[in-house]
């Protein structure tokens, strides 16, 4: 696996960087199904499930939250990061997701307080 410690020092293969970039992905579409879910499960009443799975959506979100950080931190707005379809498309996955679980987490509360 691809080290993101070593991002300041040295330019990403194309490779490496793909890599980076579908551990976005999956890490931030995970953490959207997981609140998804989380909000089904609150529907349904079981609002202890619905706050575990929002915890571990959290967690997935915090693990893309990272990658991006440290992708950011490596570039130091100086261009080194080659910027690709792809990557817009995992940051546009990664802030859906953001925003997706921050109005579940509302939605979960609105339910919890109707119940």
């Amino acid at each position: 696996m691809f080290n993101l410690d070593d991002v300041v020092e040295t330019e990403l293969a194309t490779d490496e960087l793909e890599e980076v970039v579908m551990g976005l992905i999956i890490n931030s579409g995970q953490a959207r199904s997981l609140a998804y879910t989380a909000l089904k499960q609150a529907k349904a009443g079981d609002f202890a499930k619905a706050q575990e799975t929002m915890a571990q959506s959290r967690t997935a979100l915090n693990e893309a939250h990272r990658v991006q950080t440290q992708l950011i931190e490596g570039d130091q707005g100086e261009g080194r990061m080659k910027v690709s379809l792809v990557l817009v498309h995992a940051q546009d996955h990664l802030m859906t997701s953001m925003l997706a679980r921050e109005l579940i987490a509302e939605l979960i509360e609105l339910h919890e307080k109707v119940h």
